[in-house]
Formats: structure tokens, sequence, C-alpha cells
């Protein structure tokens, strides 16, 4: 394996990374601002998920929510159609810490797994609405133009908790289609999502 080393000195003015590096390309980023919703979907002037890149990384940066007690979820379609309600098997497990130091734990979550389920598939567990309360984190989703095999997906989240807690949340799955995704669709359990970016980047194999 090669070392990477940097064009300059200053990480802030660095214009390369050399190698291997260049397998991560940056596509868009969306800012919530009281938004019911935000999708990332294929069209004449906005083509972001296609043949393009075999992997595609969704990257919460602070996704805070109008509505206390809720969880970040995502759902996918495909072609034109705007239901996102394919069909999705998954499974979820977190750690978790409170700032007391009264409770921790880790296990299995079949209160947000899905098994042939067409509903938003979560991927953080509670979110507070407090000013200092968010979740950051990543969504993988995997071959989403294939027109052969189902569409893998992985994703992680960190949030501060209604509760006060550090949750790690960790999720798998597939969506059960053969049929190429075309659109992905973020939104808040319940409530508007308040702020927050998503980045959409594309990697190379």
């Amino acid at each position: 394996m090669s070392i990477v080393t940097y064009n300059n000195r200053s990480i802030a003015n660095i214009s390369a990374v050399p190698g291997a590096a260049k397998s991560l390309t940056h596509i868009k980023t969306l800012t919530a601002s009281s938004s019911a919703t935000i999708t990332f979907l294929n069209g004449s002037s906005d083509v972001v998920l296609d043949s393009t890149y075999p992997i595609y990384l969704f990257k919460w940066i602070n996704a805070h929510p109008a509505t206390d007690d809720t969880r970040v979820s995502f759902q996918v379609d495909t072609g034109t159609n705007t239901n996102y309600n394919q069909t999705i098997t998954s499974t979820v497990f977190r750690a978790y810490q409170n700032e007391g130091d009264t409770g921790s734990g880790l296990g299995y979550r079949t209160a947000i797994d899905q098994a042939q389920g067409t509903a938003f598939q979560a991927i953080s567990e509670s979110l507070g609405n407090g000013n200092d309360e968010s979740a950051s984190g990543e969504l993988f989703i995997y071959s989403p133009a294939s027109t052969t095999f189902v569409k893998h997906f992985m994703a992680k989240m960190q949030n501060y908790s209604n509760d006060s807690e550090s949750i790690n949340t960790f999720v798998g799955g597939y969506v059960n289609t053969t049929t190429a995704l075309t659109r992905v669709q973020f939104k808040m359990a319940s409530g508007n999502i308040d702020a927050g970016d998503i980045c959409l980047y594309g990697l190379t194999t």
C-alpha cells in the first residue's frame, strides 16, 4: 500500500490529493431549512444517481429536527415514481451512553428494522430538538443503477438523543428490487428537518 502525500504543507490550501484518494468525488450538497424532505434525484440538469459510480455516499452533517424525539430516515424509488415505498429488509443495532453515566448498552433494535417493509428506513435513534442537539453520519448505497441485483445499503449515525445520550446507530440492508434506483429522499420520522447539510459523493473502485 502506498503512502498518500499532499501537494503542499497547509491542509487549508491542499489543491490535489494524489493516488487512491481521488476515488471520492463530491457531487452536490443540499441544505435543509425547515424542510419536510430532502431529495436527490436524476434529471436532465440534476443527474446524481446513475451508472457513473458503483457506490454513492451521503454524509449528514448536524441534522437538526424541528420536533423532539424523532429519527432521521430515508427511502428510495425508481424511474419517475415518487411514492418512496420500495421494499426494504434491514438490520439495526446501537451503542449508547448517557451523560450521567447511569445507563449504557449495546443491542439490536427490532423497533426500527424492517422485514420486507415499505416504510422509510430509520438510520438514527431518537434526536432531541434542543439548540445543541443534532445527528451526523453517513449512508452508502451500492450500485443503484444495477438492473441485475438488489440494492445494498449501510448507514452509521451518531446523535445526541432527546434523553441526553450519545448514541451510535448501525443500519444495514437491501432494497429488494432489480430495477435501477433514480432517487433518494430523506426526512424526519415526524416534523421537519430544521437544519443540516447532506453532501453526496461518488466512489470509484
